[in-house]
Formats: structure tokens, C-alpha cells, sequence
């Protein structure tokens, strides 16, 4: 007979709300820790789906699987998935969902900032954040301003952070 045990799975469900959010996991398998910073509402459609419908991508073990970067990430990490304990931190949704491409690109562009904006701030906090992040857009410095006060709670600069935030 197999071995077996227990796993727990619990959630807000305010993460099922469909838009543009940001998120960042932490992942740990009891030594290492990392986190993996995201947003959902990328460049693919117009649609832009819940943190929680993401949470199912990103840990797809399928070898064919698609939109799976976070389970890639952490496989470069050397990272078992299996082994790893994780937690989700979502943050929105900043936009509702658009009904056409072009409102859909106009929010894009304002998240995909933050995105890269939000992993700097967390390295530099002293988090090793994984995973490739980039955006030539301006950051809105005013909505980095009020989402920080939410992730500097969650997420307090570490004492062996190079730089001060931003």
C-alpha cells in the first residue's frame, strides 16, 4: 500500500474575483525560503482572471503544461513543488476586468510596472525573490505608494537587506 497523508487548503474567497491583481507566494521547504512576485491580467487576451485560477497554473505539474512559471522557477531553484509548503498574498483587484482589448492594455500597462516595481522593493528588502520580472512602463508612484503600506506589512525589510526600499 502507498503512503499517505493529509494536506490543508485554505483561502478568502475574495481571491476568486476576476481583474488585475498582484500577488507574491512564498514557498519553502522547511530550509530554503523564496518568493514569486505576479499579476494576473498579462498580454495573452483581454480577460484577466483571479488569483486563484492562477494558483492552478502556476502549479501545474504536467509536462506539457502552459503558464506554469512559478513550478519552472522553482524547479530552478531546486525546489521540489511537492515538498514545499506555500502561501499566496494577493493584493486587489487594482482594475475590474475590461470588456475590450484596448481598456484591457491601458490596465496591463499600469500593473506590469508594479509587477517589476514590487520585486525590486522585495529584494531589496532582503527577500531572494525568484523569477524574471521587467516592465518599460512608469511605475504610478501613487499606487506603489498605497500598495507598499500592504506589502510592507506582510513582508517587513529584513536586517540583511542591501538597499532601502524604494
Amino acid at each position: 500500500m502507498e503512503r499517505f497523508a493529509s494536506a490543508v487548503a485554505k483561502f478568502d474567497g475574495r481571491i476568486l474575483q476576476r481583474g488585475f491583481w498582484l500577488y507574491v507566494w512564498t514557498v519553502s521547504n522547511g530550509r530554503d525560503e523564496v518568493l514569486y512576485v505576479g499579476r494576473t491580467g498579462d498580454s495573452s487576451s483581454h480577460f484577466a482572471s483571479s488569483p486563484f485560477s492562477r494558483l492552478g497554473q502556476h502549479l501545474d505539474l504536467r509536462p506539457n503544461a502552459k503558464g506554469n512559471a512559478l513550478l519552472k522557477n522553482l524547479r530552478a531553484a531546486r525546489l521540489d513543488p511537492v515538498k514545499c509548503t506555500f502561501d499566496l498574498f494577493a493584493i486587489g483587484p487594482l482594475f475590474l476586468e475590461q470588456s475590450n482589448l484596448e481598456r484591457h492594455r491601458q490596465r496591463r500597462d499600469i500593473v506590469a510596472p508594479l509587477e517589476n516595481a514590487l520585486a525590486v522593493h522585495l529584494r531589496d528588502a532582503g527577500y531572494r525573490v525568484i523569477g524574471m520580472h521587467g516592465s518599460r512602463k512608469e511605475v504610478d508612484r501613487k499606487l506603489f505608494t498605497r500598495l507598499l503600506a500592504m506589502v510592507n506589512e506582510r513582508f517587513p525589510k529584513r536586517p540583511e537587506s542591501r538597499r532601502e526600499p524604494q
